[in-house]
């Protein structure tokens, strides 16, 4: 098996990795947030009572599948124009 390490990061971590604000973060785990929830954003793990964090793991597989997201749609549209928009 392999050794991974998790490092839990706290909300201005998260922020500043994903360049989200505090208000979208937590709109993206809250499945009330009709129009920002995100069911792939990884939900917040309580460590203490008043303090929460997120799974670094989880947040770098959600970054990826955004990146590969967003890279997917560019070179679709791309294709579109006759690659002439692909870098």
């Amino acid at each position: 098996m392999e050794n991974i390490t998790i490092r839990m990061l706290r909300l201005p971590d998260v922020m500043a990795i994903t360049g989200l604000s505090r208000a979208a973060i937590y709109a993206k785990g809250n499945p009330k947030d009709k129009a920002r929830y995100d069911p792939d954003f990884p939900q917040r793990v309580q460590l203490s009572a008043n303090t929460v964090a997120w799974p670094s793991d989880r947040l770098q597989m959600w970054l990826d599948k955004r990146i590969a997201a967003s890279h997917a749609a560019h070179n679709t549209s791309a294709a579109d124009k006759g690659g002439k928009g692909a870098r």
